[in-house]
């Protein structure tokens, strides 16, 4: 009988996941039924929605059980497969989780080309981050040429897709990031501009850097960039709600006055279009042209894109942690097995 090593929700977190959130066992996994296949994970992704997984608060998806697996996307090799669509040695991208070794349904596990691009790309700028920086811009923002486009986390694997995309688009992109090293990436990989958030005078930079003000805001974060950002929307401006980083451990409302009159009495003075998505809502429709385009662009030099691996199944919490946090530079990897 096959084995994982797994790490559990021990327990809802209160503000900031602790490693006292969480627990590492090693228990025995079920034979493969029918249609199923006993994987060996290689690579782990980590990605900011895991935080909101691990609250029973309501949400788009249901919350992870105490003592359950956390979730997560990999890239896996089969060990062994009662479906003759996959063979042992086989590289497929699943959703085992963060664990060493999952058994999955077959029809929910889509095959790798370990030749053709790194493996790990799957969990980024060719999978799902990357699709939703296509499909939120593309289908909500609706970038024209000569417009401004600004992006929050822009160096994260969203984030930087949405600005290079933006780029290809014909639209002048601004990146939002945190730390002169991640300023300076953004401007490596042709963002027009590159704003840190920590800076004491971020306002006013963002302001030198939209001088035509703002038509499309891809949201990844809130905050106070949002609060910044919202004085420079223009006129019928677009803005693509992907995620509110800034307050995943939040643990009360801010204080101070409620703003949201503000915020609703601009969105009508401006006729702004605000909305939020799930990338899973495009997938049926866009997928498709989500893969030759993003290839396509990855393959002439035009999307880049940077990766942050850490090594070993026993690191991943504290690199959630450090996800959570802004420490990551890149679409951040676990690397589980070679």
């Amino acid at each position: 009988m096959a084995q994982t090593t797994r790490i559990v929700l021990a327990s809802r977190p209160h503000g900031e996941p602790t490693q006292e959130n969480f627990r590492t066992e090693t228990v025995d996994l079920p034979e493969p039924a029918a249609g199923e296949a006993l994987l060996e994970t290689l690579y782990l992704s980590l990605d900011p929605y895991m935080r909101g997984r691990m609250s029973d608060a309501p949400s788009y998806a249901a919350p992870v059980e105490i003592d359950a697996t956390m979730v997560g996307a990999t890239v896996s090799r089969v060990v062994q497969s009662t479906d003759d669509a996959l063979s042992p040695g086989d590289v497929v991208l699943g959703y085992g989780g963060w664990q060493t070794h999952s058994v999955e349904k077959v029809k929910h596990l889509r095959r790798l080309d370990p030749q053709g691009a790194p493996l790990t790309t799957a969990l980024g700028v060719l999978g799902m981050p990357g699709f939703t920086a296509y499909s939120g811009l593309l289908t909500i923002g609706q970038p024209k040429p000569g417009e401004t486009v600004v992006v929050a986390a822009a160096t994260g694997p969203v984030g930087s897709a949405v600005g290079q995309i933006a780029r290809i688009k014909g639209a002048r992109a601004v990146g939002i990031a945190g730390g002169p090293e991640k300023v300076a990436h953004l401007k490596e990989l042709g963002f027009d501009a590159a704003i840190d958030h920590r800076a004491p005078d971020f306002a006013e930079q963002l302001a030198a850097a939209t001088p035509d003000g703002i038509d499309v805001y891809f949201e990844n974060v809130g905050g106070q960039v949002w609060d910044a950002v919202l004085r420079r929307l223009n006129t019928y401006a677009r803005v693509p709600v992907c995620g509110l980083v800034a307050g995943y451990n939040a643990t009360s409302l801010p204080e101070g006055p409620d703003r949201s009159g503000v915020l609703m009495a601009t969105i009508l003075r401006k006729s702004l279009t605000v909305r939020g998505f799930i990338q899973t809502e495009f997938a049926p429709t866009q997928t498709e042209d989500f893969v030759r385009d993003m290839s396509g662009w990855l393959a002439d030099g035009q999307v880049q894109y940077r990766e942050d691996v850490v090594e070993g199944l026993d690191h991943t919490v504290e690199a959630f942690q450090g996800l959570l946090q802004g420490r990551n530079f890149g679409k951040l990897v676990v690397k589980v097995a070679d």
